[in-house]
């Protein structure tokens, strides 16, 4: 097997590293980034941009600040951002912030170096071209985007949600400080955390795993099946906080070299149909998914659930992997991820989006790496089961209202 293997040249890591972004900066030759963040994080209340720009005012020749990103960044969105890097005259982005400040820098780099519009470069086009260099700074622990070749953007003309791939989006380097993750609330925590399982999980069971992906996707469920509870409930809590931190940016880097498979094939139609959270999404998804799947992969499932936590060491494969769908629907349930009732969804308007959203799930292509690659009957079924399911979490208390 030949495997290609796409990391960041650099990764820094440990409480108050982001203090090291300017020495970084130099060591690369960045001199006029852009900052890429949110509103919040530029709020006295956060404070995060603030000390990003403190880290590396007197290594740059100049610095801007852009924090007109928004959640589930789209075509729109992005623009912004290439108008303001064109405006400066920047060299290169400092991303700041969880999974849509780094979309949005991403694509804006790939935009402003290659021109054209997203949609020229969504999947299965891969845009492997150098862009503008990116330091990527998580502010929480699910995307693992901070080590990822993948972008997510939604056309504003269509809503599609774009899955575009390349090596133009790749940071060069990344920052895990996970003192900036210590005040991010429950939910944003359950949820971030149990997309990065996804990734991990997903990864591992792929078609396309590799030793190499095998390994880093391990010690990623190990850490996050650990540390996500203590992470959830006690937030101050700093080695479960890094302990998720690295966990989510191993699983970003397993997937990035592996791939994610029916979990985020359905997630990304769901929440651009609905605008749910991606973390959140893959949360409702992946009790049934995974017991759509785990016949196919019945040794790799059983590890995940030994990885996890989620079973005892000593249980048998086949028994480890046809429990896991209900230990990992107790995970869910225990950190009150919404139903899709609970979230407002209107049900006749989501049984009549269904056959759509499976024809989009299916053409994304994660679902062929699935172990179990399923037809549009089967995709159709699954949403259909986890609305039906939700209801039933509901009437009993299990799931939040």
């Amino acid at each position: 097997m030949v495997v290609s293997l796409d990391l960041p040249r650099a990764i820094l890591t440990g409480g108050g590293s982001v203090s090291r972004l300017g020495g970084l900066l130099a060591n690369f030759g960045m001199r006029r980034p852009l900052v890429v963040a949110d509103s919040f994080l530029a709020s006295p209340q956060s404070g995060a941009v603030d000390k990003v720009v403190a880290a590396m005012s007197t290594s740059v020749a100049d610095y801007g600040v852009f924090t007109d990103t928004i959640s589930d960044p789209t075509t729109e969105s992005v623009e912004r951002c290439v108008d303001a890097l064109a405006a400066g005259s920047y060299d290169s982005i400092v991303a700041l912030g969880g999974g849509s400040p780094m979309d949005t820098a991403k694509a804006a780099a790939a935009l402003r170096t290659h021109g054209g519009r997203m949609r020229d470069y969504k999947a299965p086009f891969t845009l492997d071209k150098p862009s503008l260099p990116i330091v990527a700074i998580p502010t929480t622990a699910g995307t693992g985007s901070e080590a990822t070749k993948f972008t997510i953007i939604t056309d504003s003309e269509t809503e599609e949600k774009m899955l575009c791939i390349g090596l133009a989006y790749l940071p060069l380097a990344a920052i895990l400080d996970h003192e900036l993750t210590l005040t991010k609330p429950l939910r944003l925590t359950a949820d971030t955390g149990i997309d990065a399982i996804c990734h991990a999980m997903e990864a591992y069971v792929s078609a396309k795993a590799n030793p190499f992906s095998d390994g880093v996707a391990a010690s990623a469920m190990t850490r996050l099946g650990g540390a996500l509870h203590t992470a959830c409930s006690s937030p101050a809590d700093g080695a479960a906080r890094e302990a998720m931190l690295l966990g989510s940016c191993e699983a970003g880097i397993a997937f990035s070299n592996s791939s994610v498979t029916l979990i985020h094939g359905m997630s990304r139609p769901l929440g651009a149909s609905f605008h749910i959270p991606h973390g959140m999404c893959n949360a409702m998804l992946l009790p049934r998914v995974t017991a759509f799947s785990a016949g196919g992969a019945v040794k790799r499932y059983a590890d995940a659930a030994r990885l996890m936590g989620l079973c005892d060491e000593g249980a048998a494969d086949i028994d480890a992997a046809m429990d896991i769908p209900d230990a990992l629907q107790k995970v869910t349930s225990d950190l009150r991820v919404p139903t899709l009732e609970g979230f407002g969804i209107d049900e006749a308007i989501f049984r009549k989006a269904v056959p759509s959203m499976a024809q989009a799930a299916l053409a994304s292509g994660s679902p062929n790496n699935n172990p179990i690659v399923p037809t549009a009957t089967e995709v159709e079924a699954l949403y259909h089961e986890i609305w039906d399911v939700g209801v039933g979490l509901r009437a009993r208390g299990e799931a939040a209202a």
